[in-house]
């Protein structure tokens, strides 16, 4: 089971970062209501980067990372 960090561009333009097992399936459920309730009022949301992890802890880290990025460096990673 590997693991992937993703970046979604929110309807409102923002960056929304998350790490999952199933990269499909968890952006269905963001867009169906059935993930994170901070992305409830910015959908749709749409896929634009994702990069693969070892495992969990790299991926949580990672993750953690980009988060605490400013939006313009979020927008720099996504459009390498």
């Amino acid at each position: 089971m590997g693991w992937t960090i993703y970046i979604l561009k929110c309807a409102d333009n923002s960056y929304y970062t998350g790490i999952t097992t199933n990269i499909a399936r968890r952006i269905k459920e963001h867009n169906n209501k059935k993930g994170a309730k901070s992305l409830f009022g910015k959908l749709p949301a749409i896929l634009v980067y994702k990069e693969k992890a070892t495992n969990q802890v790299e991926a949580a880290k990672r993750e953690r990372e980009i988060k605490g990025w400013k939006h313009s460096k979020k927008e720099a990673l996504v459009n390498k």
